[in-house]
Formats: C-alpha cells, structure tokens, sequence
C-alpha cells in the first residue's frame, strides 16, 4: 500500500517516476492565464494569517463549505479569520475524493512543511505554526512565486485598468519574475448586460474619446490595446458565455449601439449580430500585434440570484453549461481566417462533453508555419482535477499533437495555487509512463523527456513570445 501523497504520488509506473523526477518536477512555470492581483505583487503583500492567504476569495473552499452546512458566516461573511479557519479544517475530511483534498495537503507540505492532515483535531496546531512562518519574508507574495519557480505571470486586467501596478512592477529591478497584463474585454461584448452603457464611460475617460458610435469603440479599444502593448501584453481573454456568430455589417453594429445606448431594448438577433461585430475586430486587431486570443466557452454564470445579490460574481455560484456552440466557434475563426487575420488562438471548454468538439475545430484551421497555432487548452476550472486533466490530455492526443501543448495554466486568485502545476505534471509524466510500459509509444527516453520538458514550460515560452 502506498502512503498518501508520498514522492510517487500520481505515478503508477517507473517510467512515469523517472520523468517526473528527472525532466518534469524542476521545470519552471510559465502561468499564461491567471486571476492574482497584480497590485499585492507590486506591494509585496504579506499575509496576516492562513485564512486571508488561503480562504480570501477561493470560491473552490468556499463551494466545499457550503456542501458541507457550513453557514455563510464563516465563509463570506462577518466571523473572524480563526473562525472561517476552523470552519475549513472542519469540512476538509468530508473532502476526500475532491481534488481540494490533494490541493490542501499538497499546499501545506510543499510551502509550510506540514504533514499532518488538516482536521478539527489539527486546526489549531495548523493555525499556529503556519501564522508564525507567514511572518517571514518567505512567505511574502513576491517570496511564494519564487519559491514556486515561475518565470512569467500574465494576469486578467480590464481594459479601462490603469495597469500601473505593471508598470511598477516592471521598472522594479529587485523583482525578475515578469508580471504582464492580459486583455479581457468582455464588458465590450456583453451589450445585453447590466451596466454596458457605465462601463463604456469608463472605457472612453481612459482612452480619451467619448464613445457615442461604434466606430469611437472601436478607436477606444484600439487606444487601450496599444496601450496595454506597451506594458507588455501579449495576451487576450474572453469568457463567452456563450459564444455567438450571426452575419452582420459595421453600420448595423453601429445603429445597435446606437439605440441601445438610447435605451432601446435589444432583440437576440440584433445582440447576437453586435456581439459577432466587436470579436471579429477584436481578433483582427490581436492578430495585427501577434497577440493570443483565448476564448473560454461553456459557462452558466451566476446561477444563484439571490446570493449574487449579496455577494455579487466570482462568489461559487457558476457552473458548467450545456450550450450547443460548434457551428459559432467554426464561423468565427472562419471569419477571421478569411482574410488571413486569425491570430494564435487558445479554446477551452467548460463542459468536457466538448473536448472532441474544440480539438477538432482546432486542427481545422493549423498551420502559418506556427507549431500549434490553434490550441485545445488546459483542462479548466471544474476539470482542473485528476479526471479532467486526464480527458484533456487523451482527447488532445487522439485528435491532435500533444506534443505542442502549451500546458497547465493556473487560473486562480491564491499565491499558494502553483501546486497545481506539480498535480498536473505528475499526471502528464504518468500517463506518458503508461503508454511506454505497454508499448504504445517508443521506450525512448531522450525523445519522451522532451516531450514533457516542452509541455511543462518550453511550448509556452516559444507560442506566447515573452521570454
């Protein structure tokens, strides 16, 4: 019987313990998409105690708790930090089976060199040793991505962000770990949502137009995408939830703004065919400065309307869609494909149903002498587990190149997270493992080790262009 969470944990065959150990478990981290905040980078923020560092917006703790009748006192709501603590250590065996368990405990050993499980007979034990080890420089934000080896961070940033938190960061020589903005415009596109027209004010102050047509839209984003180019962004990002595709002209965009900044209420067609006109732009203008262009497909956002109005979005009330988005996804690449304007682009899906759908659409539109140009992404958000990064990896092998991959992301808000990437590699290294101990892949070491080098970190650093 093997310990829990022992040096072979995940990996059920030599091979697999040989390229973890040897090629994949040093390897640094190249975390191309992620939610950490860019200004306790800049600041060096250090933590009062575990609860602020760990349970401080982890809406994957939070789901847990709720699940196991914890009240909304001690996870969101006016209990102190020990309180929400105890709470946590108490929900954390009935977690067994969910990757928070593995998550938690792989945290405390590889940060705090704790190896006792969490629980309500260790919580407190817990609490004191690692309140004390969080007072050290060690554990500052800047010491934690250190510690975990990461090499580049790119973080999600409105396009109306002032990005100074990047520029500090970037003029500060003590710090060489790259912290760069990624463009998320989706306010832009969601034209049928809550606050479009305040949120187009906002936009319009920081680029210096007042937005009252499409075509000053256009000009502000434009503004703002040059802007962010200089801080150094090479990345896009869009939630589409979901992604829509409907034939359209610029002048029917621009009379849609037009009425709906008059309060004019939208048909779906008219939304639909706005929505289609701001993504095709957005994608010409990331392929003119060879930027990637992330789409994440395939989420029900906001599930639970009361609890939104209480503790407003990002809060644990998102789930997996079943939306029927194929022939969308397919035309809009079409579309920018047309005219040879189809930047780098990276597919995720909610829904893992849809892991056959994005890796071949994916392959349709290869090639431009770029390895990869089209990329079926990491397993993300409630698939970022043992199962869902396993799926992830088959399907992209069946259908595609797995050899291109760009890799795990992080996609998280704590500084403790990157024990993903180390959740992940041992996956990737185990599978690869099982495929040589039954003779589906050469026993060929070198070629093997590279494979998993590249996808750990190599890949990433050769497709974004920012190392």
């Amino acid at each position: 019987m093997k310990k829990f969470l022992d040096d072979d944990f995940l990996l059920s065959n030599k091979t697999a313990e040989k390229l973890y150990n040897d090629y994949a478990k040093d390897m640094p981290i190249f975390d191309y998409h992620c939610h950490l905040n860019p200004k306790e980078i800049a600041e060096n923020k250090k933590y009062r105690n575990i609860t602020e560092l760990w349970l401080g917006g982890d809406h994957y703790k939070w789901r847990a708790m709720r699940s196991n009748g914890i009240d909304e006192k001690y996870i969101t709501g006016d209990a102190s930090d020990k309180e929400k603590f105890l709470k946590w250590a108490e929900t954390m065996p009935a977690c067994i089976g969910n990757p928070l368990y593995h998550w938690t405990h792989l945290e405390l050993r590889r940060y705090f060199g704790i190896y006792t499980l969490l629980s309500s007979e260790t919580a407190e034990e817990i609490w004191e040793k690692c309140n004390e080890m969080l007072k050290s420089d060690e554990f500052s934000v800047r010491g934690l991505i250190k510690r975990s080896n990461v090499k580049v961070i790119c973080t999600t940033d409105d396009p109306a962000d002032t990005l100074e938190h990047h520029i500090a960061l970037a003029k500060d020589n003590t710090f060489d770990v790259k912290v760069l903005p990624a463009f998320r415009p989706d306010k832009a596109i969601n034209i049928d949502k809550e606050g479009f027209a305040g949120w187009l004010h906002s936009l319009g102050s920081a680029a210096g137009i007042q937005i009252q047509t499409f075509e000053d839209l256009k000009n502000a984003l434009v503004k703002r995408i040059e802007f962010f180019h200089q801080v150094g962004c090479r990345v896009s990002d869009h939630a589409l939830d979901p992604i829509v595709y409907r034939d359209g002209t610029v002048d029917e965009a621009s009379d849609i703004l037009n009425r709906a900044l008059c309060g004019t209420v939208l048909t779906e067609g008219e939304v639909q065919k706005y929505k289609t006109q701001v993504l095709l732009f957005l994608g010409r203008e990331y392929a003119r400065r060879n930027w990637v262009f992330q789409l994440h497909l395939g989420t029900i956002r906001n599930t639970r309307k009361r609890m939104m109005k209480l503790l407003g979005a990002d809060t644990g009330f998102d789930a997996i869609g079943d939306y029927v988005f194929a022939e969308a996804l397919a035309k809009t690449l079409n579309a920018l494909d047309e005219t040879d304007e189809l930047p780098k682009t990276i597919l995720y899906c909610m829904n893992p149903r849809d892991n056959e759908v994005l890796a071949t659409i994916m392959g349709c539109f290869q090639g431009g002498g770029i390895p990869g140009k089209i990329q079926f992404g990491s397993s993300w958000w409630f698939n970022d587990q043992k199962d869902g990064m396993s799926r992830q990896l088959i399907a992209l092998a069946n259908i595609g190149i797995l050899s291109r991959f760009v890799g795990m992301l992080t996609d998280s808000r704590s500084f403790l997270s990157y024990t993903r990437h180390e959740y992940f590699r041992r996956i990737l290294c185990n599978l690869l493992g099982e495929w040589v101990e039954n003779g589906e892949v050469p026993d060929d070491m070198e070629l093997i080790a590279k494979m998993v080098e590249d996808i750990c970190f190599n890949n990433a650093a050769n497709y974004f262009g920012l190392i």
